[in-house]
């Protein structure tokens, strides 16, 4: 192979790589604006998580509290 050859497929290559990380790249952004008009659109209307988010979060902070009382040597 000469040499203008391997700079032709090199250089196709890191078109290629170019292309495709510009894309994902692209493709990231439009998901996260996506996901930022869904956070404010939902914040806009008022409405509170799912009751199921809401327990869950209540049962993880009762365990903290819990596994802090533990932790300074109190006993239920």
């Amino acid at each position: 192979m000469d040499p203008l050859s391997i700079g032709m497929v090199a250089a196709a290559v890191l078109v290629a790589m170019a292309t495709a990380a510009w894309t994902g790249l692209k493709g990231w952004n439009s998901w996260l604006e996506l996901k930022r008009m869904e956070i404010t659109h939902s914040l806009a209307d008022g409405h509170l998580p799912p009751t199921g988010n809401r327990i869950e979060l209540a049962d993880l902070k009762e365990r903290v509290r819990k596994l802090e009382a533990i932790a300074a040597g109190i006993d239920f």
